[in-house]
């Protein structure tokens, strides 16, 4: 009895001392039996220190010597577990030794709390706190009690291990005496999670949710060639540890998943593929693989279909032989400069209301005008006429006509020849500004003239 109470006393200080994990998902189910002992408190709170009684002599422990305490517990979460337990003891010693002789019995539900969820873990040693309640029968008297203490379990290996449990049992009433129970036996956990279900548990398995091999701490190696998935660029394909697990078809030093000519030795530059010509465009989309070119035809040399020195690329007339002044055109029969002093100056040709008379300041454009044409000689000329709204519109189609044709005239009698000027009257439908205005209308009373031939 001595020696089980020194054990006893032993393992209920190291409870206070030492730090580790418990029962916890990967073994969420644990057995217990053993032994237990059962010490009635007299010591009232006023008196002294209850547990004076629990570190005192040992004649007043009953215990009954075959299992006489079993257990069952279910994990749940975030350190917590359930337990229900079961214990029976022969009362021999109350207050003195053999002054009793009766039957105890007792029905426990208990929640346990990991003490390393706060404290870290070990590999053999898990502590743990307990509070819960129980029916306890003494001498055929019963009632229910708070139950609160502390235990360990001393682990073997993965699943056996030795459990020592100790608590206080407090009544509400006078039914049954407050007491200490201890236990000591051995505890099973059993129930490891193993998702993937390669033989590893969880709590071990580096890879829980994919089957793998245990060489790889449980994780899978798909292709077989020594490299596990994780760490394998090419997972599904055998490789070479130097390509991070790809393979290298035409050994060119790039792995087939980066390499556009896996099976054709290239550069790194061209991303694995052959470059022959040296252009910068890789073989498969060089048009002239063995004559360098750029890039924007090919890989082949541009052409220059018309001998003009401009390239085919650069050259607007392909087919025409022109100067590069002129995007490889023929030269313009007229130079932009000139077209648009001719387009300033034919703003200024408007007329009188109803007339073909020019407005005050017109004639000096107009002998602008005539320099700027016989200055173009190749250039031919079209010359619009424009009325405003007020008139029939067949009125306003003959008064175009006319001033079209009166500014024709004029440019005649400057120098310029007749065969290069066309007169065309557009009546009152081109409008270039709102006829219900002086100011509009004034506007819309004009001669616009354009460059008819510009090659």
């Amino acid at each position: 009895m001595k020696q089980l109470k020194l054990a006893v006393i032993a393992l209920f200080a190291l409870v206070t001392i030492s730090n580790v994990n418990a029962q916890d998902e990967n073994n969420p189910f644990a057995v217990g039996f053993g032994v237990n002992a059962v010490d009635f408190i007299f010591t009232s709170v006023t008196e002294g220190d209850h547990f004076k009684d629990l570190l005192g002599a040992d004649e007043d422990w009953n215990v009954l010597p075959s299992i006489s305490r079993i257990s069952a517990e279910k994990y749940l979460e975030k350190g917590f577990s359930l337990q229900l337990a079961g214990s029976l003891n022969k009362i021999e010693t109350v207050r003195n030794v053999n002054d009793s002789d009766f039957l105890y019995w007792a029905l426990d539900a208990s929640v346990k709390y990991d003490v390393n969820r706060l404290i870290g873990e070990t590999a053999w040693f898990d502590p743990y706190v307990h509070l819960g309640g129980a029916y306890v029968s003494v001498d055929s008297e019963g009632a229910g009690m708070l139950t609160f203490g502390a235990g360990a379990n001393f682990w073997f290996n993965e699943n056996l291990g030795l459990n020592f449990h100790t608590g206080a049992r407090h009544g509400f009433d006078d039914m049954v005496q407050d007491h200490w129970q201890h236990s000591l036996g051995l505890v099973i956990k059993f129930g490891g999670k193993d998702t993937d279900g390669d033989g590893i548990y969880d709590k071990f398995d580096a890879c829980p949710e994919v089957a793998g091999l245990e060489e790889f701490n449980g994780c899978p190696d798909a292709d077989g060639d020594g490299i596990k998935d994780s760490d394998d660029a090419c997972p599904n394909v055998a490789g070479l540890a130097a390509m991070n697990g790809c393979p290298d078809a035409d050994g060119d030093g790039i792995a087939d998943k980066d390499d556009m000519c896996p099976n054709e030795k290239g550069t790194k530059a061209n991303k694995g593929c052959p470059d022959s010509d040296g252009d910068g465009v890789i073989n498969k989309n060089d048009k002239c693989a063995n004559e360098a070119g750029p890039v924007a035809n090919g890989g082949c040399p541009w052409p220059d279909t018309d001998g003009d020195g401009v390239l085919d690329k650069d050259d607007k007339c392909v087919n025409e032989a022109g100067v590069a002044s002129n995007n490889g055109c023929p030269a313009p029969v007229i130079t932009k400069e000139a077209e648009a002093s001719l387009e300033n100056y034919s703003k200024a040709i408007l007329f009188n209301i109803d007339k073909t008379s020019f407005k005050p300041g017109v004639t000096s454009k107009l002998d602008e005008i005539s320099k700027v044409m016989n200055n173009n000689p190749n250039a031919t000329f079209v010359i619009e006429g424009h009325t405003d709204s007020l008139g029939s519109a067949p009125l306003n189609l003959r008064i175009s006509e006319k001033r079209a044709i009166a500014v024709r005239d004029y440019l005649v009698k400057k120098g310029v020849d007749a065969t290069r000027l066309e007169a065309i009257g557009y009546g009152e439908g081109q409008p270039i500004a709102d006829n219900k205005f002086r100011a509009g209308r004034a506007q819309n009373r004009r001669a616009v003239i354009k460059v008819s031939n510009k090659k």
